[in-house]
């Protein structure tokens, strides 16, 4: 069986917590990781995590050859091109700004670019906002990444699972997008009548 291949982006959104802990899912998966990180999401990196730097290094603690880093205005990226066979992308945390931006179909950096990729190749785009309230604009974005193939999954944590720290929200939603791209997991985040 070959290799999972996900691309994931970190935009400016809060929720860098998100992104660090579906990256290391990911990686502890065995999937190639495919990491595009905007300026804004190498800001909310820093702020909410402490990460001065986007690698391997920083964002899983160790080194990976599974995560492949890749330069927001490379337009010039595989990322960019639908003949570099991916099994999706996800979008966390995504700021409204981008969730526009893929809604309009703009393709001005190589996330919003690998995201119309991943549409047109009618693979997996998961889109995660974080922001709230949302506006009508913002509504209507998210119904048109619907409409044209995307999942909108707002990090919206169950507390059907009585979490006790931040750890346990955090991994409510990474299960759920792991669920949603199809690689397994041991996050508890399976609803059960019987413990209810």
């Amino acid at each position: 069986m070959s290799k999972r291949i996900v691309v994931v982006a970190i935009t400016g959104a809060s929720g860098a917590a998100y992104a660090q802990r579906l990256i290391q899912s990911l990686v502890d998966a065995e999937c190639q990781v495919d990491l595009i990180c905007s300026p804004y999401g190498k800001v909310l990196l820093r702020d909410e995590l402490g990460i001065e730097k986007v690698d391997a290094a920083s964002i899983l603690k160790n080194q990976s050859e599974r995560l492949t880093t890749h330069n927001h205005g490379d337009q010039t990226s595989v990322l960019a091109s639908g003949s570099y066979l991916t099994d999706g992308m996800i979008v966390c945390p995504a700021s409204s700004n981008t969730v526009a931006a893929i809604a309009a179909g703009m393709a001005d950096n190589l996330i919003h670019r690998a995201a119309a990729v991943t549409l047109k190749e009618q693979r997996r785009l998961i889109v995660v906002p974080r922001e709230m309230p949302w506006s009508h604009i913002e509504l209507t974005n998210a119904v048109k990444i619907s409409e044209a193939g995307g999942i909108i999954c707002p990090a919206s944590p169950g507390f059907y699972m009585k979490p006790t720290s931040i750890d346990d929200l955090v991994n409510f939603v990474v299960g759920k997008l792991l669920d949603l791209i199809g690689v397994h997991h041991e996050l508890n985040t399976r609803w059960n009548p019987s413990q209810a």
